[in-house]
Order: C-alpha cells, then structure tokens, then sequence
C-alpha cells in the first residue's frame, strides 16, 4: 500500500493525533507522497463529532484528514499496544498530540520509542511546549489567540478583542509539522538518525506574529500593532452590493486607486505616504466610500483589475468553481463510503519533476483497521 509518487513517496507516517494541528500536518505529509495511517481510539478522533450538516462525518474532520487509511487500536490494551510497537518498527514518522506526560503513561514516549527504531522522526503538537508552567495544559487554537495577543490586535482600535474563527494557529502548527518532520528527515539522510521535533500552539501563534513581537529597548510597553495598521484606507469597504478589500499602500496603487474612483484630487502632498493617510483616515474614508457607492464590489474588482490589489469579498462555497482554483486543479472530487460524492481541497503543493499522488477521501472510523492489524500481527511474529 506504499504510494509511489511525491517527494515523500515510500515513507510511512504513524499519525496519533486529533483535531487538526497535528492531523492536517500528517495531511500535508500525504500530499507530498507519504502513507499516512490514522491510528484512532475505539472512539474515534474528537473532531468526527465536531457540528456538521453531513450526518454520516464530520466536514471537519474529512477536511482534515484527506489521504490517510484508518485503523482503531486502543492502546491501553497490551494486545493493541504491542501491534503500534511492530508498526513502529517499520515507520519512519509518528505524531501524537498528547499532553507531554501522556506517552510515558502508555509507553510510547520518544525514548521508548527510539530503542525500538533508531530512525524514528517522532513529532510532538503541544499546546505549550515541553518545558514550563503550562507544559501540562491544554491548548486550543482560540485560547492561544486570545492569550498571545492575536485578539487584541484582531479587534478595533480601543475596542474589544476579536478571536479570527477558521482555526489559523492550529493550521500554522499543521504547516510546521510537515516542515519540522520534512527537516528531520532531509537532515536523518545524512546521519542515519531520527530525532523529536516538538510543536506547540504557543510557538505557532508566536511565529504568525513575528513582525508584531519585536520590541526595542528604546520603546515603551505600547508595542502592539501600532506599526501593522495601515490606517482606514487598506481594509474591507462597502459597495453599491457587496464589500469589498482594497490593499494601496504603494504610491503607485494609491495614485491608481484615486483615479479609478475619480479622487484625483486626493493626490496631494498632504496624503503622499501610508503614514500621512492614516493621520488623516476620516478625511478621506468618507469620500472614498462614496465614490465605492456607485458600483457593485464586483464591477469594482473588474474595474481595478491589476492596478489596484482588491479582491470581493465571496463565500468559501464560491471557491469550488472559481476560475484560478480550476486553473491550479485545487479542488478534487472524491468518493467517501458513508458521504458519497463530495468535492475538496485537492493538496497543498504542486512539483513538477515529483508531483504527488492523488489525493482520496478521509477515511471511516477503522475503515482499513483488519488489514493493517493483520500487518501489524505479522510484523509481531517476524
């Protein structure tokens, strides 16, 4: 069941976690050509229970888990345990996201796991790190937001913090994942060793505000954003139907923006950098959504055009049949036993001397578990 193509091909990834840190990681790991195998608890990954208006899966949870094959092995059973220990022993990836003193207690911490495989990459998704006060809590993508100051900085100026649903640390977590995992294993080709590589919520909601989180000796303790908003005029603006987002930091956007909507005469000195109009935003926020007022956001997307960077504001269902997404073959259609037919997000990457295979569905609750326990059965007895 090995899959031959990608730059990953012939790598098999043992992926233990749930949610979507360390799943949608194992994920992208599969998109570049691993064999991924989602281990589960008798009662499944979390997320399969996560609100959905599928009844037989979660949407959630077939986003997340797309080109994996899945077994059930509860691990607090000796006879399961020791068919994970046999899978370990011809695995090259595993990832759990258990709270740091979990893997000892079932006995698949790194230390136990690394007698039994040298060359084991073995991956990490914590809420906190290793180490610390926090070590042993858990995370969660909204609780990171709000504790690392991404909800302050989402929220208006003076005004209540704002969490950004979407789940865009536990995603940025799932990116480093297959990049920590991808390094381990690029640097194993050299040494012949693996090693841990650890990721935390905490260190990607970090990492996500690397231009915010610099903080000279010379400053006071007001750091935060003063120097990421670009006043009133980059943002999301009404329309005549629809809203829509306008980026023109640049003097040459900024000029064609002026004369797209016939505000020519904003072209003055007194508004010549992004740092002057965001001193004078309620001068010139007004006219421009009255000159914005005249079309739709649509006709001013078109209008614009690659003059001005903006883009309507759409429906993520809007997504399945866009043209540029078409284009780059991002979405497939894949065949679920229980779902049926549905249509998704297709990869991540695109190569073109090792592309990688085509991605297939999420699967069931232990969908592949009777071959791959026998597997692990046969391995035992080697």
């Amino acid at each position: 069941m090995s899959r031959t193509s990608g730059p990953l091909a012939g790598l098999r990834v043992l992926d233990l976690s749930a949610y979507i840190a360390g799943p949608y990681g194992c994920a992208l790991l599969a998109d570049l050509g691993a064999e991924v195998l989602k281990i589960e608890p008798p009662a499944g990954d979390n997320l399969r229970k996560y609100p959905s208006t599928l009844e037989a899966e979660s949407r959630a949870f077939l986003g997340v888990n797309r080109s994996k094959r899945g077994v059930v092995l509860d691990l607090k059973q000796p006879a399961d345990l020791q068919r994970l220990l046999a899978l370990v022993r011809t695995a090259d990836v595993l990832v759990h996201n258990f709270r740091p003193e979990v893997p000892a207690r079932l006995g698949i911490a790194y230390e136990q796991l690394r007698a039994i495989n040298p060359r084991l990459v073995y991956c990490a998704v914590t809420g906190y790190g290793e180490t610390g006060p926090l070590k042993d809590k858990a995370g969660y993508d909204q609780v990171l937001q709000t504790m690392t100051g991404m909800a302050a900085l989402q929220g208006p100026s003076g005004g209540p913090p704002e969490i950004l649903y979407g789940s865009v640390v536990d995603y940025y977590a799932a990116s480093l994942v297959a990049g920590g995992v991808s390094a381990a294993l690029y640097e194993r080709e050299k040494s012949g060793e693996g090693q841990y590589v650890g990721v935390s919520l905490l260190r990607s909601a970090l990492a996500m505000q690397s231009a915010r989180l610099v903080w000279a000796d010379s400053e006071a303790r007001d750091v935060g954003g003063r120097d990421m908003r670009s006043g009133g005029i980059t943002g999301i603006h009404p329309t005549r139907a629809g809203w829509l987002y306008i980026s023109a930091n640049t003097p040459h956007f900024w000029q064609a923006l002026c004369e797209k909507t016939g505000l020519a005469e904003l072209l003055v000195e007194r508004y010549d950098s992004v740092r002057k109009r965001a001193q004078h935003a309620q001068e010139i926020v007004p006219r421009l959504h009255a000159a914005l007022a005249t079309r739709t956001a649509l006709e001013w997307e078109a209008l614009f055009g690659e003059e001005v960077p903006c883009a309507a504001a759409r429906d993520v269902e809007d997504m399945f049949d866009f043209p540029q997404v078409q284009a780059g073959d991002m979405v497939a259609r894949f065949e679920h036993p229980a779902v049926g037919s549905y249509r998704g997000f297709a990869g991540a990457w695109k190569f073109d001397r090792t592309p990688g295979p085509a991605a297939f569905a999420a699967p069931t609750l232990d969908q592949h578990g009777e071959a791959i326990r026998a597997e692990a059965d046969r391995l035992r007895g080697d």
